[in-house]
């Protein structure tokens, strides 16, 4: 599908990884001219986006989350409009939300006498699961197989998601009246947690200025991203940024501390260590270079790593605890070569 404010592809002589840089340029003009005051998250998001893992933000009511849910399907167009997917849908999650609500139903139709299947929200490119705790752990439990497999199964048949599936839950720090806390085995299907505070006082500023350019929506003219674009950017994260031996390393060895330390009860998983190496290359890519460095393990391991932990009475923060542990790994990598030779 054909979008006039979808830039043209790069020249066939331009670099995979150059074409890639572009489409997450593109969505970082859009997404922070949409969201004020909120360009870190911003970031983590995009970062999740081409890492291919989901996230979970912890925020306040009427931080923005919606906002940038939106504004980050607002900036994809779908080249492949044949498949009837959405951009965006959101999923307000209450206490008497059935798993049907989400994945969506077979029905019988008394005029052709035959069932068929509706799709539910989850058919989408990208999902905002709004206040994911306050519905039942059975509902939560609707969005495993997707998150991870990217199908979902209704009525004994699979099927397929789209493979720019991204999911974007939130839930309330503060409100914990008539919440299911996620489980482990939930919360070790995002990729990154990220607590979001309220923005500073010159943020606010700005956006209570400019409120009428923003609401009438001051991105929409900059150029969007085809889903293809940032399928394809996912493959040159992965193919073209190098990932020293010894950053896999210090990720063994960081694991290692979390699971020796006194202060936590478990230690981070296996799986969590394969997730994070897409996640450094995404965020090395975001930064401009073509090799993963400490900077990256050091900038997103509170947020991959945190939310997995399992502390012990009275040992503080899960991110105090990941920066302990992450000191000698740290040590070692300011030694070693991490570009590619």
């Amino acid at each position: 599908m054909s979008d006039e404010h979808t830039a043209p592809r790069l020249a066939k002589g331009s670099s995979e990884l150059d074409a890639a840089r572009d489409v997450v340029k593109r969505i970082q003009r859009r997404l922070r001219a949409a969201v004020v005051g909120r360009d870190a998250v911003v970031d983590m998001v995009i970062v999740a986006l081409i890492a291919d893992g989901h996230v979970l933000l912890e925020d306040y009511p009427g931080s923005g989350k919606t906002t940038l849910a939106k504004a980050l399907g607002d900036a994809l167009t779908d080249d492949r409009p044949d498949d009837e997917i959405v951009a965006v849908r959101r999923i307000q999650f209450t206490p008497d939300l059935l798993p049907g609500d989400v994945t969506g139903s077979t029905i019988f139709d008394p005029n052709t006498q035959r069932f068929f299947f509706r799709p539910g929200p989850i058919f989408a490119h990208v999902l905002l699961a709004d206040e994911i705790n306050r519905t039942s752990p059975k509902v939560q439990s609707a969005l495993l197989e997707a998150m991870a497999e990217k199908q979902t199964t209704i009525d004994n048949q699979t099927r397929k998601l789209d493979e720019l599936f991204f999911v974007i839950a939130t839930q309330n720090p503060l409100d914990l009246a008539g919440t299911f806390p996620l489980p482990a085995a939930q919360l070790d299907r995002f990729l990154f947690k990220i607590r979001m505070t309220h923005i500073s006082r010159a943020a606010e500023l700005d956006l209570l200025q400019r409120l009428d350019a923003v609401q009438a929506g001051v991105g929409d003219s900059m150029p969007r991203v085809s889903r293809t674009e940032v399928v394809e950017a996912r493959h040159a994260a992965r193919t073209a940024v190098f990932v020293a031996p010894a950053i896999k390393e210090a990720l063994v060895d960081l694991a290692e501390e979390t699971r020796k330390s006194e202060r936590a009860l478990q230690g981070v998983s296996t799986r969590s260590l394969v997730l994070m190496i897409p996640a450094l290359q995404a965020h090395a890519l975001l930064s401009g270079r073509d090799f993963v460095s400490a900077d990256d393990l050091e900038t997103l391991a509170p947020f991959v790593f945190a939310h997995r932990l399992v502390l012990a009475p009275g040992s503080g923060t899960a991110e105090e605890v990941i920066a302990e542990c992450l000191k000698r790994p740290l040590e070692r990598l300011a030694r070693a070569s991490l570009k590619r030779a």
